[in-house]
């Protein structure tokens, strides 16, 4: 039997740090692996809003600078010093380096909205209750940006990535600042968009929800097959 590191058996890299994405790859039984960042890495400058840039444009911008520096750390895994890219069809003929092989890379980023005022992960305990008090009695968007494609070495063999983009609304009812400041005591809106995280207590607080509940989770589950089915997985 193969496992999902064997290149025989197909697979794809999910370049996040988010259990939640790969918790929902596993609900659609989709074959991954992590590909994450090391120390030497700057992820989190990758995030920064532009001025005047709009939600739709930052989230997409941002999965598109994520799957960049993806697509580097798979060709500095995969090459040793003084290799060079090989000229074959990376589909049919898959070359594995130091336990890595070239795969599909999956991408996404998450961002919250209201108008196009971009609510994003909170910086501190104050930002947190800030960005809730923001979303109290408000109804507000979640855009999760995708991307897929190809690794390839030195990228001379990369097809154009694939692309989809979920935009969800939710509905938040009025909240106490009691309410905020009990929620913002677990700790879980810190390190989420928006400052709550829709599979957990902060459903509570959801009046409405219209779109992708998966997408709202960070990885919209329809759209995300759609690419899937495109590369062949």
């Amino acid at each position: 039997m193969h496992s999902m590191q064997d290149p025989v058996k197909p697979f794809l890299y999910l370049a996040s740090q988010s259990p939640r994405r790969a918790q929902l790859l596993d609900q659609l039984g989709i074959q991954h692996r992590l590909l994450l960042a090391d120390t030497s890495e700057d992820v989190e400058s990758l995030e920064e809003v532009l001025q005047g840039e709009t939600p739709t444009d930052y989230v997409q911008r941002v999965t598109a600078l994520k799957l960049t520096a993806a697509l580097k750390r798979l060709d500095a895994r995969l090459l040793s010093k003084g290799d060079k890219a090989p000229s074959v069809d990376l589909k049919a003929s898959p070359k594995a380096s130091h336990g890595y092989t070239l795969a599909p890379i999956l991408c996404a980023d998450t961002t919250v909205a209201i108008g196009d005022q971009i609510l994003g992960k909170p910086s501190s305990v104050d930002d947190a209750r800030r960005i809730l008090s923001v979303l109290s009695g408000q109804t507000h968007q979640v855009l999760t940006a995708l991307t897929l494609s190809w690794g390839a070495l030195e990228h001379d063999e990369c097809e154009p990535p694939l692309k989809a983009l979920s935009v969800s609304t939710v509905e938040f009812a009025v909240l106490s600042s009691d309410e905020i400041n009990a929620y913002v005591q677990t700790g879980e809106p810190m390190g989420k968009a928006g400052a709550y995280a829709v599979q957990g207590r902060a459903a509570g607080f959801i009046k409405n929800i219209q779109g992708s509940y998966s997408g709202i989770m960070g990885l919209p589950l329809f759209e995300c097959a759609q690419l899937i089915k495109q590369v062949g997985l």
